[in-house]
């Protein structure tokens, strides 16, 4: 078994995703041979064509699906379904309409202390009261704290989520397209919040996101996951415009921590070399050639 299983806190070791498919009565492979070592605290950007697996992936390290074969492990044990108690948070930007931000926030405190009941005493709800309104402040809602959702703009709406996420305290923290309805404006205010955030509380983020430009601001790795890829047993007469249909691999895996500015001649470069690793259907890298760079970076 590869060493990095020792070293690293997250690892996926030969892991495959299948669904079955009604309609033809076969396998779609959506994940295939997926190894991935992550350390505590990595900022890892996922990117990829539609239908690639990325959310697959985000399912899969949170426990909610299982692999059909393979491994997921976070700190040395199997993930288990579900992973909320693990430390593991999926943030799916859900507020209950019919309560305050304050109430949000809360609720998931009881949920992620087990606290289902009412509150057993003045003590424990002050406590709660308190966490909650640390978070409501850290994400610039302090005076909004009593609005419901449809008093809120789409942004506040994110940031009411991500305090929700918080007072959960994950180890690694899942986020899937989080910002893709925003306007630019507060899209771009959103991402310099989450990077602060990110450093503030040592998390480990994944991040699903179509938007290069977000994904190489934000993160200190990327991901290129993708079914576009020469398979060894792929009909050599097939058009390069098929998908050979063994499932997405991760086709590249980059360290970019030093790639926050995006007016830099670096930074547009890598841009368009992530485009030809993995999101041009014509262009199939073979196997061998996958650009695999990041230290942590393995196939098995």
């Amino acid at each position: 078994m590869n060493n990095k299983q020792d070293k690293n806190f997250l690892y996926l070791n030969n892991v495959r995703k299948v669904y079955p498919d009604n309609k033809t009565k076969s396998d779609n492979i959506v994940l295939n041979d997926i190894d991935l070592s992550v350390r505590k605290g990595e900022f890892c950007t996922v990117v990829g064509p539609s239908g690639c697996g990325k959310s697959t992936l985000l399912r899969l390290i949170l426990g909610q699906e299982s692999a059909n074969s393979g491994i997921v492990h976070l700190n040395n044990q199997e993930i288990g379904i579900p992973c909320s108690r693990r430390g593991i948070v999926y943030q799916n930007y859900s507020l209950f309409p019919h309560k305050t931000v304050f109430e949000n926030v809360m609720a998931h405190y009881k949920f992620n202390n087990n606290f289902f009941k009412r509150w057993s005493n003045p003590a424990e709800y002050n406590r709660a009261k308190e966490e909650a309104m640390h978070y409501i402040e850290r994400v610039k809602l302090k005076g909004s704290e009593n609005k419901y959702p449809e008093e809120l703009s789409g942004g506040m709406r994110q940031r009411a989520a991500i305090a929700q996420s918080l007072i959960a305290k994950p180890e690694i923290l899942l986020m899937d397209e989080p910002f893709s309805a925003l306007d630019p404006g507060t899209r771009e205010d959103l991402q310099i919040f989450t990077k602060d955030i990110w450093e503030e509380n040592n998390m480990t983020i994944f991040f699903v996101s179509h938007d290069l430009e977000e994904s190489l601001f934000l993160g200190t790795r990327i991901l290129v996951i993708s079914q576009h890829y020469e398979h060894p047993d792929s009909c050599p007469n097939a058009c390069k415009k098929e998908d050979h249909g063994f499932g997405s691999l991760i086709v590249a895996d980059h360290d970019i921590s030093d790639y926050n500015n995006k007016e830099s001649a670096k930074f547009g470069q890598m841009i368009e070399k992530i485009r030809v690793e993995g999101l041009d259907p014509e262009i199939k890298q073979r196997i061998e050639d996958f650009n695999l760079m990041h230290k942590d970076s393995y196939r098995d």
